[in-house]
């Protein structure tokens, strides 16, 4: 029976790896996740989960004990943020070439310098192309069930990927949230134990990531980057599987009063709540043509989908919380001009940058982003990018 309780998002993110029956955890602390694997060292040194909790002395450690946790046969997760992900770089790319179902929550915080804690996305788009499946959670609710999902999603033998659920660094991770927690017997008739395609067995010896020579090393890349494009079928499948089991329905693109929509506003991330609102004071009491779609998937993107909501659609606001630097846009704008580029009537795409090392994004600054861009659309003014909230 469902339990709705009110807890802290993190807490509620330790509680649904609890549910999954993890068999190993690998921590390093940092913040903003800290507050995730110091609650699973609670549960494992209470006994309310039986898991091998392994603290260690580096996110470089983390990351490289998860690959041979995951290899033996063990169902594994683990957290981080900002600079922890950053040092795990080197161990981030050879998992997905495993085939390793590690599942990782990102605490998504800026990169330093200048030395910031707070949140924006510049941690994840920093690891863009690393091969694991990314997925975005707007509020605790749904970072509890993405949680869950993700286990199904990773461990299925079409896919065999690691994934990360990214929750914004405080925002989410720190804030109390009202949560409906499902029961280990609901759980249970969703996520079976996790059964390896191979795994490390000294009675049965295989060999795992071995030298790659010039004659199979392009062959395994092309086999890793279709897995990653096929993966979003499995991913829709899980997801409509949760919604018709707990009531509680997910998208690769959520959309969002999007009906008779001219311009649109993309968002990921928790922002996205505050652009609901921004949408609902446009439409109810201007009267104009707006809504918004929030990206739930970035790897693998979701193009065809895209392209499907942005039909008879005349404007597209994209909003970015990180840089790439020297580029003609933000990352996810310069994606979204890409899906684009050969579709007919394609939306005209303005490039937004905010919200970056904590600042706010108000609802003010969604109403000029969606001014600015129609303003920019009427004009087809040529532009790479503008920044919003940034003092000049």
């Amino acid at each position: 029976m469902a339990k709705r309780i009110g807890i802290e998002v993190s807490l509620a993110i330790s509680e649904a790896v609890k549910l999954a029956n993890v068999d190993a955890i690998a921590a390093y602390p940092i913040t903003p996740q800290t507050h995730i694997v110091e609650h699973l060292s609670e549960l494992v040194a209470d006994g309310e989960l039986q898991a091998e909790f392994i603290p260690v002395e580096s996110e470089h450690s983390a990351m490289s004990v998860c690959a041979g946790t995951s290899a033996a046969g063990a169902r594994t997760y683990t957290a981080t943020s900002s600079q922890g992900l950053a040092l795990m770089n080197e161990i981030l790319f050879i998992i997905p070439a495993m085939r390793l179902p590690v599942v990782m929550t990102i605490a998504n915080r800026s990169l330093s310098g200048p030395i910031s804690i707070w949140n924006d996305h510049s941690d994840l788009m920093s690891v863009r192309d690393t091969g694991w499946i990314a997925i975005f959670a707007e509020n605790g609710q749904e970072a509890f069930d993405l949680t869950l999902q993700s286990f199904k999603i990773a461990e299925d033998h079409r896919v065999m990927l690691p994934i990360s659920v990214n929750i914004d660094g405080f925002t989410l991770s720190h804030v109390i949230e009202p949560h409906e927690f499902l029961d280990q017997a609901e759980v249970d008739s969703f996520l079976p134990p996790y059964e390896p395609l191979v795994q490390l067995n000294p009675d049965k010896p295989v060999s795992m990531g071995m030298v790659g020579i010039p004659e199979i090393y392009f062959e395994a890349k092309k086999a890793q980057d279709m897995v990653l494009i096929e993966s979003k079928a499995v991913i829709k499948e899980v997801f409509k599987e949760f919604g018709e089991k707990f009531g509680r329905y997910y998208h690769v693109i959520e959309s969002y009063r999007t009906d008779d929509a001219e311009t649109l506003l993309m968002t990921m991330g928790s922002i996205s709540e505050t652009a609901m609102e921004a949408i609902d004071i446009m439409k109810d009491e201007q009267g104009r043509k707006v809504g918004l779609i929030r990206l739930r998937l970035w790897r693998p993107f979701p193009h065809e989908e895209l392209r499907e909501l942005l039909r008879g659609v005349k404007t597209l606001a994209v909003v970015d919380r990180a840089v790439s630097f020297g580029s003609p846009g933000g990352p996810v704008a310069t994606e979204v001009r890409s899906a684009l580029y050969n579709s007919e009537n394609a939306p005209y795409v303005a490039s937004f940058i905010a919200g970056l090392g904590g600042r706010d994004v108000t609802i003010e600054h969604f109403t000029t982003m969606v001014d600015m861009a129609e303003r920019m659309a009427e004009q087809r003014e040529v532009h790479e990018y503008k920044m919003i909230g940034v003092r000049e």
